[in-house]
């Protein structure tokens, strides 16, 4: 029944009647490829406009936006306002809630707290074996082996990196000072690997090693996943219920905003928005006015009911109404050739 629905759903936001094969491409983050694949699978076989998707990562996303060799960029970060006056006016559309989760091999441990101030501990070298007396303090229940940890990063400029490091140095003053907030970094230590799926590999083959991944790796591979301390000083793991509570503070009107290390009791403390980016005004590149309605079709049917409520079914959250409503104020600003859509 909810999968007719959903189905449904994108036949009755199709926006455009095209008399040839209309096809849509995107790129950019492996955050919420999962959700990705999933609604633009169910539209392409509904509205009957394929669309494919590269997960290249955040930067790789917003580059290709940047030559105009796509029609949306996906991201994890949203464009500062010096990447923004870099391009032709963009609009942020926020298509679901998600968490970043600190994921673990360590075959005798399946639940572990840690803290922020544990984890720049260990990417920064400083804290080193699994038995730190830090770690043994937050875990007195545990036999923590004297193993070595391996802390695994990202190798590609990444969404999942900047919101990582956002939390990061909100709560860290060494990591604020020494690796700061950034789609790439420059870590000194462990292992780089690319994608989400590659930090979600490298962990699962390599025993002792720490890294951070968007949560639906974790669970796809059934990794063990890190009880953070949030700002409430809970230990907290991720789900639809934690991860919208970390939504509950405001939003920016343009939706540009991080919601990482909320105040809010039951939140999860790296939670994030992620987002598709598109020109404000579609006619670039040779793009065909059926492209455009195309790209304003996709995007008002992943902020529907039935779209978001597919969010839950691979661990990530829907968009608070708020969130939506200015999602949709920002769509209905998008043009072709300077004509409303």
């Amino acid at each position: 029944m909810k999968k007719a629905i959903f189905l449904l759903a994108v036949s009755s936001l199709l926006l455009i009647s095209c008399s040839q094969k209309t096809s849509l491409s995107g790129a950019g983050a492996t955050f919420p490829l999962p959700y990705y694949n999933l609604v633009f699978k169910a539209f392409t076989e509904n509205a009957g406009i394929d669309v494919s998707y590269g997960g290249i990562g955040s930067g790789g996303g917003i580059r290709s936006l940047k030559d105009e060799v796509v029609d949306f960029a996906g991201s994890d970060a949203y464009l500062s306002d010096e990447e923004m006056a870099e391009m032709k006016a963009t609009i942020h559309v926020p298509t679901c809630l998600g968490a970043v989760v600190l994921s673990y091999n360590l075959p005798d441990v399946s639940s572990l707290n840690l803290t922020g101030d544990i984890i720049a501990g260990i990417y920064l070298g400083k804290i080193t074996r699994w038995n730190d007396a830090a770690i043994q303090a937050i875990n007195p229940a545990l036999n923590l082996p004297d193993k070595a940890i391996t802390p695994v990063y990202r190798s590609d400029g990444s969404g999942t990196t900047f919101v990582f490091s956002d939390y990061m140095t909100k709560i860290n003053k060494d990591w604020e000072n020494t690796l700061g907030t950034g789609k790439s970094l420059n870590f000194a230590h462990g292992i780089a690997a690319k994608g989400n799926p590659g930090v979600a590999g490298t962990i699962s083959q390599t025993e002792g090693a720490i890294g951070y991944i968007g949560s639906e790796y974790a669970f796809a591979l059934n990794s063990p996943i890190a009880y953070m301390q949030n700002a409430a000083g809970e230990f907290i793991l991720p789900s639809s219920l934690s991860i919208s509570a970390a939504a509950q503070e405001g939003i920016a009107d343009d939706t540009r905003s991080m919601i990482t290390n909320s105040s809010a009791k039951g939140s999860y403390p790296i939670s994030c928005l992620t987002w598709i980016i598109v020109y404000k005004d579609q006619a670039y590149a040779n793009r065909s006015e059926d492209q455009a309605r195309a790209t304003l079709s996709l995007l008002n049917f992943i902020l529907s009911p039935a779209a978001q409520a597919q969010t839950t079914m691979v661990h990530y959250a829907p968009l608070p109404k708020e969130v939506i409503d200015k999602a949709q104020k920002a769509l209905s600003e998008i043009t072709y050739n300077g004509k409303s859509l």
